[in-house]
């Protein structure tokens, strides 16, 4: 059986278990051999052994459980959050983009408040006046989408939307210089229409004028090259 030879001891052991893990030798939800059994497998000590588990839990892999043990809860390390959006392709952002404010526009239909309209309503008013400005229109249409998000009153979805904000700045920048919106006022009352679909607590209504806009532009982001042949750079 391998055991730690090298340091740091803890780190090895970590690296050891995982190794396992992910060779199928705990299946997602099972328990660990107790520490005593674990730690003579690995060629550690307990504390050794202890902080191995430590480490893997960080990264959600393993749960301790007073009084019943250590679980796996995953079978591999999750990547860092924004590695994977700098890694993935913009299409695929817009992708998980659709499927998280169609819901949140609905949620925002049932959950909003008077001062959530009031906002949102602003951010509408913002957006209508950006001008010509590519970075203002990206601005303030940003901040209009976190604006319903946010009337959604569900934290996970807010977080979401903002990890997926630095992911589409510069590519949308990029898109509308490039491609200006052949009608800015057909676009513009797509987002009145999600206004007015939220103000009236219709959330069906609000989830497809969402889906429908978000799909057009995951269109328009599509492979289709430049004016010089060159594809937009994602």
């Amino acid at each position: 059986m391998v055991t730690v030879r090298r340091q740091p001891l803890a780190a090895q052991a970590a690296e050891l278990l995982l190794d396992r893990i992910r060779a199928g030798e705990w299946q997602l939800g099972h328990k660990l051999p107790g520490e005593t059994t674990l730690a003579a497998q690995l060629g550690v000590g307990r504390s050794t052994l202890r902080e191995a588990i430590r480490e893997l839990a960080g990264h959600g892999v393993l749960e301790s459980r007073q009084g019943a043990g250590v679980f796996v809860t995953a079978l591999e390390v999750a990547e860092e959050w924004d590695e994977v959006l700098r890694r993935a392709d913009i299409v695929a952002v817009v992708e998980a983009r659709i499927a998280i404010e169609a819901e949140a526009a609905a949620l925002a239909a049932q959950r909003r408040t008077p001062a959530d309209l009031r906002t949102i309503r602003r951010a509408l008013s913002a957006r209508a006046g950006a001008g010509a400005s590519v970075e203002a229109l990206v601005d303030a249409d940003t901040g209009f989408h976190r604006t319903v998000i946010a009337a959604a009153h569900n934290e996970v979805l807010l977080q979401l939307f903002d990890a997926f904000v630095p992911r589409i700045h510069l590519t949308m920048s990029q898109l509308l210089r490039m491609r200006p919106m052949s009608d800015p006022a057909a676009d513009h009352e797509a987002h009145e229409q999600l206004f007015a679909a939220i103000r009236e607590r219709a959330a069906d209504t609000a989830a497809t004028v969402s889906r429908v806009h978000l799909t057009a532009l995951k269109t328009a982001l599509g492979p289709a090259p430049t004016d010089s042949g060159v594809p937009l750079r994602r």
